[in-house]
């Protein structure tokens, strides 16, 4: 069975940083397509795809954080990294790293490019 696990969410100052961390068993991240995603608190269809890494290891990242976060992945741990500076308080939500570009309903966020998510962890930024 696929299983993705998320770590290093937390609470932070605005301003400050944080690195989350996805892991994946039963499978590879390389060459699938990989991103975060985050959901905003309180509203389960308010979801967005901040950065991403396509099949072609293309790099994508949202307007919204584009300059403060860097994605990333090392192959040989297969783990997915966010590098997530200058953190503001609308930075607030649960992220999912998720992997596989496929379409479908089944996600924590609704209808989504991704098959695999996983369990998902809490940024929160503060004043």
């Amino acid at each position: 069975e696929v299983r993705l696990v998320e770590s290093g969410g937390g609470s932070v100052q605005a301003g400050g940083s944080l690195r989350l961390s996805c892991t994946a068993s039963e499978f590879s991240f390389h060459g699938s397509g990989v991103a975060w995603w985050r959901q905003a608190p309180g509203n389960t269809n308010d979801c967005e795809m901040v950065s991403a890494i396509g099949a072609d290891d293309k790099t994508y990242y949202s307007d919204s954080v584009k300059g403060r976060f860097t994605i990333s992945q090392d192959t040989d741990k297969n783990t997915l990294y966010l590098q997530m500076n200058s953190l503001k308080p609308e930075d607030t939500a649960v992220y999912y790293c998720a992997a596989k570009l496929y379409m479908t309903e089944q996600t924590p966020c609704g209808l989504a490019l991704h098959k695999y998510w996983g369990q998902g962890t809490q940024v929160t930024v503060s004043l």
